[in-house]
């Protein structure tokens, strides 16, 4: 229910937001998270940073263009009017956005949300079909899409149904473009008076489990989590320069490309090419960068190439999420950079990152504790909280709850008012949560528990292990057999005596009954876009 007056004229998301009986309870214990019933977010983190000391600092960077926050709200306004005066769209419409990490991308972003429509975001490597679902669900009015990518949207079933069309950007030739269109514009747009509960973006899920959801996100929602975990534990500064490989499409990030620093006032680089391991070591030392946000595979890999340049001396964060971290990543980064990486994990269903410590309180092994905010538990399948030590399901209520988009997976996710992530996890005496699986990853097998990531953070550091993953497979005698699929590194072949010895050394480290019983050998392992994991891929026959 929409507490403010709703400017949001379309109605089409707030009809098809799950009932209230089927929502998570919400909590505002913080002072912080006491916010007005009416606000517009961007007007929140853009236009009153005319009144802050970073005014005139910068916010967008790239190799070949800088927007202060001044500058960058004029050219918001500009792409608002185009999207309110041009294409004729009213509060509440949706607008489908397609492009890779850029300065325009965010622009563009800011100026949905700014105008009260609803945000939209895809992943660039989507495919037609995947578009045309997106599409099928989220019903948007218009898409506006980087133009080498537009080729895939206008296959996309739907797309040419769209009411106000497909603008493109990103093509300097075109009159048409995005970038004409603003540069025609005065650019002096108010902000759309939205309540704080209209809605901001529909987040689609990156499809781990194969069929995406659409967790929906409001404008009260966004600016609670800002005041959540990037003020209680990343506490980023206005001077903080900021870099990093997600998505703006996935709310990983999102708020940690955009959203966050804009809320501390900090500045974001953005590449003119997507990132590599080595570029984005390279980027950082150029650019200054001292946050930095990518998952556990990236770091890894980009660990060599930091120490073969001395490390990162301006570095004073690095944050992974979107999947486990394994205890031998974190460290061999740290022998890299001298740097104590920050873990958490969120969800785009609550947008962002719910346990998680600062670098002073990191405790080996665990993700952290819960963010200040936060209220979660260890339960078991019925919901009753489990002694510490014990392994369950992990439960949380906080400022935003999960609710889904016309979706009957609703239940499975919130139930009895908390929110239940899929994850299991052991919390201990002092409140430390350590990640032991997806919730249906957990791997039985003779009557033990194992969780897949303990048996991956000992493979990694066989020497011979650039990736791993671990799954079960099901077998009639042991009910579950642990299976890990193995990507090498160079130089290494993957024969029965390497099988042997990659037993061997788990073996020595961990319980007998946590050694994977097969082994394979894959040249990669299956990745959504944003680098999570799609484990169910490898339970495939």
């Amino acid at each position: 229910m929409v507490r403010g007056t709703s400017a949001q004229l379309d109605r089409f998301v707030h009809e098809r937001l799950p009932p209230p009986a089927q929502c998570a309870q919400l909590r505002y214990d913080l002072p912080e998270l006491q916010l007005p019933d009416q606000l517009n977010l961007v007007e929140e983190l853009l236009d009153k940073a005319a009144g802050q000391p970073w005014a005139d600092g910068p916010l967008l960077r790239s190799d070949t263009r800088t927007l202060s926050y001044r500058e960058a709200r004029t050219e918001v306004d500009r792409i608002v009017q185009v999207l309110t005066e041009d294409l004729g769209l009213v509060p509440g419409n949706r607008v489908l956005l397609r492009g890779g990490n850029s300065i325009m991308l965010a622009l563009a972003w800011l100026a949905v949300v700014k105008a009260g429509l609803i945000a939209v975001a895809t992943m660039p490597l989507l495919r037609a079909r995947e578009l045309g679902q997106i599409i099928a669900k989220a019903q948007p009015a218009a898409a506006l899409c980087e133009v080498r990518l537009v080729d895939e949207l206008r296959q996309a079933p739907g797309a040419d149904q769209l009411p106000a069309g497909t603008v493109v950007f990103h093509a300097p030739d075109d009159a048409t473009s995005l970038e004409a269109r603003a540069a025609r514009k005065p650019g002096r747009a108010a902000a759309c008076p939205t309540a704080a509960d209209d809605i901001a973006l529909i987040a689609f899920t990156s499809g781990t489990t194969g069929r995406p959801k659409a967790p929906v996100i409001s404008h009260r929602d966004v600016l609670a989590m800002c005041n959540c975990w990037p003020r209680h534990v990343l506490r980023a500064r206005s001077e903080d320069v900021v870099v990093g490989s997600p998505p703006l499409a996935f709310t990983f990030g999102l708020g940690g490309l955009l959203l966050f620093p804009m809320w501390a006032g900090a500045s974001v680089f953005f590449p003119e090419a997507p990132y590599t391991p080595e570029s984005l070591v390279r980027q950082a030392r150029a650019v200054g960068a001292t946050i930095c946000y990518t998952a556990p595979t990236f770091y890894r890999q980009m660990a060599p190439h930091a120490k073969a340049l001395g490390g990162l001396p301006q570095l004073r964060l690095c944050v992974s999420a979107g999947e486990a971290l394994p205890d031998a990543t974190r460290q061999l980064w740290k022998e890299a950079t001298g740097i104590e990486m920050l873990d958490g994990i969120g969800g785009t269903e609550v947008f962002h990152i719910y346990i998680s410590s600062p670098p002073e309180r990191v405790r080996r092994g665990a993700v952290g504790q819960v963010v200040p905010g936060f209220m979660a538990r260890v339960v078991d399948e019925e919901g009753r909280e489990l002694p510490h030590g014990s392994v369950g399901r992990l439960a949380l209520i906080g400022p935003v709850g999960c609710r889904y988009l016309d979706d009957a997976r609703q239940t499975q996710y919130v139930q009895g008012g908390w929110n239940y992530p899929g994850d299991a996890f052991v919390e201990d005496a002092d409140g430390y949560f350590f990640y032991q699986a997806r919730a249906d990853d957990m791997i039985v097998t003779a009557g033990y528990n194992v969780g897949g990531p303990e048996v991956e953070d000992v493979l990694l550091q066989h020497p011979a292990v650039a990736e791993c993953a671990v799954v079960g497979k099901p077998d009639a005698e042991r009910g579950m057999l642990v299976k890990a699929f193995c990507v090498l590194r160079p130089g290494h072949s993957g024969d029965a005596a390497l099988v042997r010895a990659l037993q061997a050394h788990v073996k020595a480290s961990l319980a007998p009954y946590k050694y994977p019983r097969e082994v394979v050998f894959l040249p990669a392992l299956p990745r959504t876009e944003t680098g999570k994991l799609q484990r169910y891929k490898l339970r495939e026959p």
